[in-house]
């Protein structure tokens, strides 16, 4: 099958047994519910995408397990130029959706981790988990399945290692080991577009030291697995969606972010890839890291592309002309492709792995994210700046009083300004979705915190190096070293 439409996709969805629940009520079925339904909508355009010519060589690879074109989110990243286009790819998706598409996103960066990974253990000590890998993704790309990740742990005390916790559960881990599979008990907690996923793939959260093994595992299991219950969070725009109207702009995707909670599940071998060493489970999670910071630039500039759009469409839409905001929009579209670039440089800068896998340069990956965790907010303020406060939270009456027999002509009526009453009111709430709505996702700690990645940038900048620099060119002799805190 290689390429599912979006039909076939939701079909996929709906043969899942319910196990994602909402306010208390199980959700029966996703691709219909006003929780989840814009989130499946968003995916969907994915699978539009790759049978799209116009978008086929970003959305889509020749893979050499299947030699059939699959979609990158499934595929292994080889090269430079791979990475790239997969960074482009996460930047047509923001376009096209104008939201996140968490749920091939994190997946696909989860592969290429486990990918790398795998190949080492195998060298290193033996073990079978590059071959169970490589045959699941065969089947994966031969189904063409959407596929979530989940790193994030409850985490419990931030205090304690995962094995000084007082409840065990507080990290996802290894309860029972058997020849023909695992038993898991905990949770990952905020993990996007689960919802709009056929499989999950686990990853370790944080770094393990000795002690903690039972803690380093990874495995990928099916969506509705027995023994995993899902809860989506809350987010703003859960009563608008629920509405029939503008309140939630046409076109746009839906985010979901849930909590997974894992009650004994038993994981067939076939499926698990880590399994106690716990040195590789850190080498996963950097792998990981390096993947998704670097192709997260696309996802931030796609996303202020869109804001610096519905922030021009909003300024003609009030009667004014986009010429009196040059100088705002230059400092959003300089923010977009300054991050844009710093994604691609450190793909550029980045080496080929042992196991064919592409990995981008750890301290440009990192600045990446850096400016990741700042940007969207960045360029909010300026599209909020342009829009006027008919586009902040709470200015602008619902579809429904808009279009209400009583005084929906009122509300019409003092919209009118440079265009249509609903082309305005439409535009305002694209801005509003954008900025302060749900359209912007975690790009403060998706992907790790931005205090973490400065701490990264930090770790991989050699000073002494520097300093080197220039005590040659003053012609200093002299040894000056740092004077260490006593």
């Amino acid at each position: 099958m290689a390429l599912r439409t979006p039909k076939e996709y939701k079909k996929s969805l709906r043969k899942l047994k319910p196990n994602i629940y909402k306010f208390g009520e199980l959700i029966k079925d996703v691709t219909t519910h006003p929780a989840t339904r814009r989130s499946i909508e968003g995916h969907a355009q994915i699978f539009a995408a790759a049978l799209d010519p116009q978008y086929e060589d970003l959305s889509t690879t020749m893979s050499p397990l299947t030699g059939e074109r699959v979609s990158r989110y499934l595929a292994v990243t080889e090269s430079a130029e791979d990475a790239i286009k997969v960074t482009k790819m996460k930047r047509l998706m923001f376009h096209l959706t104008g939201t996140c598409t968490g749920g091939r996103c994190v997946g696909g960066n989860a592969i290429n981790s486990m990918w790398a990974t795998t190949y080492e253990m195998d060298e290193k000590r033996g073990t079978d988990y590059h071959q169970r890998l490589t045959n699941w993704l065969k089947n994966a790309q031969t189904n063409d399945i959407t596929l979530a990740g989940a790193l994030n742990d409850a985490k419990g005390d931030r205090s304690k290692p995962a094995s000084g916790q007082e409840d065990p559960d507080m990290y996802l881990h290894l309860v029972e080991k058997g020849d023909d599979g695992i038993v898991v008990r905990g949770a990952k907690a905020i993990i996007c577009g689960v919802a709009a996923a056929n499989e999950i793939i686990v990853l370790p959260g944080t770094m393990f030291h000795e002690g903690n093994n039972d803690y380093a595992i990874g495995f990928v299991v099916p969506r509705d697995i027995e023994g995993l219950s899902i809860v989506e969070a809350r987010h703003p725009s859960d009563t608008r969606e629920a509405e029939d109207g503008f309140d939630s702009p046409v076109m746009i995707g839906g985010i979901s972010q849930a909590w997974l909670f894992f009650q004994d599940v038993f994981v067939p071998s076939e499926r698990v890839f880590l399994c106690g060493e716990v040195e590789f489970a850190n080498m996963a999670l950097n792998n990981f890291l390096l993947s998704y910071r670097a192709t997260q630039a696309g996802c931030v500039a796609g996303e202020g592309d869109v804001m610096a759009g519905a922030a021009a469409l909003l300024a003609r839409a009030n009667g004014l002309s986009t010429r009196i905001f040059n100088e705002k929009l230059t400092n959003l579209y300089i923010n977009n492709e300054t991050v844009f670039s710093t994604g691609v440089a450190a793909i550029t800068l980045g080496k080929k792995h042992s196991s064919g896998v592409w990995i981008s340069d750890p301290l440009l990956a990192n600045l990446t994210k850096a400016y990741v965790s700042k940007i969207p907010n960045a360029n909010a303020y300026i599209a909020q700046d342009i829009s006027g406060g008919i586009a902040e939270l709470g200015c602008l009456p619902s579809s429904r009083d808009f279009y209400d027999p009583k005084h929906g002509y009122l509300v019409q009526k003092y919209l009118k300004a440079g265009s249509s009453a609903e082309a305005r009111a439409r535009a305002a709430r694209m801005v509003e979705w954008l900025t302060i709505g749900v359209g912007v996702p975690g790009f403060i700690h998706g992907g790790g915190s931005p205090d973490t990645a400065r701490l990264m940038v930090r770790a991989y900048t050699d000073l002494e190096k520097y300093v080197a620099y220039a005590r040659r060119l003053a012609g200093i002799d002299e040894d000056i070293p740092d004077p260490r805190n006593k």
